[in-house]
């Protein structure tokens, strides 16, 4: 017999999915970031909001997080799975393209920071090994939440986004060697510490570089088997196994979890199946990252803040002027704009969620008191909450200063993907195949997806841009960029769900081109109906190259011929759209991708 059920042991998940579900809408509603939101939710349910009263009002203890540990774990894994996606935005090639501003940039950052800060400290009173570790722990920022930010706001390819993940990736990179630095500090035996920070890292690079290695020999043949069951379940589990694995293996040698998420999300990003990935793992992602802002916001003591307003309020805007100052001047030595220095300094300006990790490793090791880590803890955590405002007040002084200051200098930061401005062909079957090959006649840029993943290997060897996934679903439809592609063509042979994303395309983007193959006339008058610029009939073109072929064999000339099957072609298409009075003819422009291009420039 089963054990009786135990309501309890499922209320950190329903506090989680009440906040999501319920709270956080009304947050989008009042306009108000998500990411604020759940961290407000921590607050409020956490051990010094409401869960500090679960003592003298029993019924609370129900919906409250009185221990943070309780969702720790979860919480890590939303930081997982977010540098998982940051990696599949990226690749290795585009990685070294950065490496300007992720080893200069980053790597100055951090060190002037740290001394900044550590030189104030010891001002204030504090031992120099305390304020050493201060420093470090306080030159670091949260990536989780700015990159979310970045993300909710499409601004993660912009000047600002680049040259913000550039500092952000180098800060999680040297997260290990501070960990090791603060032991070195606690052990005051520097030869014995340093020679295991060396053994450690040596352990770390052959983590990474076996990670590497088995990665591009197995994904591929991992997802094409699969893929190749068209199970989104069993594809769902494959991107979860090599998310843990990933980051279990960077776990074990000593670098953190979120290190070999990203380094699994880069080894992906150059698969043809990266894209059907990320559409897999988008709600997860979202989901475990509110938990762990969730956990942030319960390490606020409001308490403490009103006990010590003075001392809390200066340190916070003592932290934003020092840091944001920092990357504001390291960003004009590399020649970033002013502006876009002066954002990427107002949002890398606050602590971070390493910095608890820091903190508490040198509070167990007795180099920080409890009283001076809770304060440090305090400033770090309330500053991340601003995150969300500091982006916010930056787009804001960006738009007065714009015409006065100039454009941010772009030029200077390596180009992001440029998936913008392609034709998408939804399907790669032979009729797909022969539309790519007389767009590459013609140099027209174009991304192709289909469903049969041998199909899509096969084509991925032959050095086609095609990717695997079910086009049919909306999100997967965005993700291929369709808010910037001059045209869609539908191939597909499966006639359902070629309807299917007629009626979504045309719903997202009413002014878009679609081209779709038809059946017949009767299936070419419906997809009309649905929306499509233009509908194909196979039968009415079979006939009309027959009749063709069958002329000129028959000695009638060439010119002749074609214009009579040309006037034969139209009015096909006009008795087609006849038959269908309550279809929406669209307009047709042949400078469609030309104007598309130019917009999506203009974006960036």
């Amino acid at each position: 017999m089963s054990a009786p059920l135990d309501p309890s042991a499922f209320k950190e998940t329903l506090i989680v999915l009440g906040g999501a579900g319920i709270v956080i809408p009304v947050f989008y509603k009042l306009k108000i970031s998500p990411v604020l939101g759940f961290i407000l939710i921590g607050m409020v349910v956490g051990p010094f909001g409401l869960g500090a009263l679960a003592h003298s009002i029993p019924w609370l203890a129900a919906v409250t997080i009185i221990d943070r540990s309780e969702i720790e774990a979860v919480a890590e894994l939303g930081v997982v799975l977010l540098l998982f996606m940051i990696g599949l935005e990226l690749s290795f090639d585009r990685l070294m393209a950065m490496r300007r501003l992720v080893f200069g940039m980053g790597l100055s950052q951090v060190l002037l920071s740290a001394a900044i800060i550590a030189g104030i400290t010891v001002l204030f009173g504090q031992a120099f090994r305390t304020a050493v570790v201060i420093g470090l722990a306080l030159a670091v920022s949260s990536t989780a939440i700015i990159v979310q930010v970045l993300s909710e706001e499409k601004a993660l390819t912009s000047a600002v986004g680049r040259s913000s993940f550039a500092v952000l990736l180098f800060q999680d990179v040297a997260v290990v060697p501070i960990l090791f630095a603060v032991s070195v500090l606690a052990k005051g035996n520097s030869g014995s510490a340093m020679g295991e920070l060396g053994v450690a890292l040596a352990q770390a690079a052959i983590a990474v570089a076996v990670l590497v290695l088995i990665g591009r020999r197995l994904l591929r043949p991992l997802y094409r088997m699969v893929a190749a069951t068209r199970s989104e379940d069993l594809f769902m589990a494959a991107c979860l196994l090599v998310v843990l694995a990933a980051s279990l293996t960077t776990a074990l040698a000593g670098l953190s979890m979120a290190m070999g998420a990203l380094i699994a999300g880069l080894m992906l990003a150059e698969t043809e199946y990266r894209r059907q990935v990320e559409v897999t793992i988008e709600p997860f992602k979202g989901l475990m990252l509110g938990v762990f802002l969730i956990s942030i916001g319960m390490s606020i003591d409001l308490g403490r803040v009103v006990a010590q307003p003075l001392a809390v309020g200066g340190a916070v805007l003592g932290l934003l002027v020092v840091k944001g100052g920092v990357v504001f001047g390291l960003g004009r030595l590399f020649r970033l704009g002013r502006l876009t220095s002066l954002r990427a300094g107002l949002l890398l300006a606050p602590g971070g969620e390493f910095t608890v990790v820091i903190i508490g490793l040198a509070t167990t090791l007795g180099l920080i008191s409890r009283k001076v880590s809770d304060f440090v803890l305090i400033i770090a955590v309330l500053t991340m909450t601003l995150i969300p405002l500091l982006f916010r007040a930056g787009r804001r002084l960006e738009k007065r200063a714009a015409p006065a200051v100039g454009a941010s200098d772009e030029t200077q930061l390596p180009e992001p993907a440029a998936d913008a401005a392609r034709v998408i062909l939804a399907g790669f079957g032979r009729v797909g195949r022969v539309v790519a090959t007389m767009l590459d006649a013609h140099d027209i840029p174009y991304i192709a997806i289909d469903a049969d993943a041998e199909l899509v290997a096969r084509q991925r060897r032959a050095g086609r841009h095609v990717y695997y996934g079910d086009i049919t679903r909306p999100d997967f439809l965005r993700r291929a960029d369709l808010a910037h592609t001059p045209a869609l063509v539908v191939t597909m042979d499966d006639s359902a769900a070629a309807d299917r994303m007629v009626a979504m395309a045309r719903a997202e983007r009413p002014d878009l081109l679609i081209v779709a193959r038809a059946r017949n006339a009767d299936h070419a008058a419906h997809l009309y109906r649905l929306g499509v610029t233009e509908a194909v009939p196979e039968t009415v073109e079979s006939s009309l190259q027959l009749s063709e072929t069958l002329l000129v064999e028959l000695g009638v000339p060439m010119g002749p011929v074609i214009a009579s099957i040309h006037e034969r072609r139209a009015q096909f298409r006009a008795d087609i759209q006849a038959s269908a009075p309550d279809a929406v003819v669209r307009l047709r422009s042949r400078s469609r991708l030309r104007d598309y291009q130019a917009m999506a420039a203009g974006e960036e």
